[in-house]
């Protein structure tokens, strides 16, 4: 599996189906309002975890994916999705909306992508559908979402293998959000050298201890 990011919440994860054909899941696609060159991608799946423009592009994406944009138990090719719904903000969605939390299961490996996840602390039930998670993919830059301290608290809750900090501040980008050094800082860890892509297959998830992995946007 390789697990790319294209900034904000964008990500490509380019797993397997059943038939062990190669299978590209697509997570809020930006549009150029944000800063960024939109990147020409395809998708057999297509993950929209809310419907801000910077998180809803799906003419972006090229192909026929079949679109998810609602809570509920998927099954796809092999592919395993549960949409959990949830909260942008710590006020009940009343200021930014709800999001749906993703939780993918493919090749034997479980990710959970948190959106523009803003509420405190993830409730009971969220907790319980979630159940164990392998990759945590969470965002970190404050402003629109929880911030270091609040991503800090959410890693502790899920206890993930590896987790993937997101929707931080990045060259180019016209909103201000955190930096990735402050999320850092927070939990602990040395600055980490960015790789373009994570390639992980479930053998070689981390066993001891939790790690942190940063992607470079591409």
């Amino acid at each position: 599996m390789n697990i790319i990011w294209h900034g904000q919440s964008f990500f490509e994860i380019v797993t397997k189906d059943r038939e062990n054909k190669e299978l590209k899941i697509v997570i809020d696609p930006f549009n150029e309002g944000i800063g960024f060159k939109v990147p020409k991608t395809e998708a057999r799946i297509l993950l929209i975890t809310h419907q801000h423009s910077d998180h809803s592009n799906k003419k972006a994406i090229s192909g026929t994916p079949f679109l998810i944009e609602e809570p509920g138990e998927y099954e796809i090719n092999g592919v395993h999705i549960k949409g959990i719904p949830a909260f942008h903000d710590n006020i009940q969605g009343e200021k930014r909306g709800d999001i749906i939390i993703y939780l993918i299961e493919t090749e034997d490996i479980k990710i959970c992508h948190l959106g523009d996840f803003g509420q405190k602390e993830l409730t009971s039930e969220q907790l319980d559908q979630l159940g164990d998670v392998d990759i945590l993919v969470v965002p970190v830059g404050g402003v629109y979402t929880i911030d270091a301290k609040g991503a800090s608290k959410i890693i502790s809750q899920i206890e993930p293998k590896l987790v993937i900090p997101m929707h931080y501040q990045i060259p180019k980008l016209k909103l201000k959000l955190n930096s990735l050094e402050q999320f850092l800082k927070e939990i602990g860890s040395s600055a980490i050298e960015p790789q373009k892509k994570l390639k992980v297959k479930s053998f070689n998830l981390p066993k001891e201890k939790m790690e942190i992995a940063v992607l470079e946007p591409c």
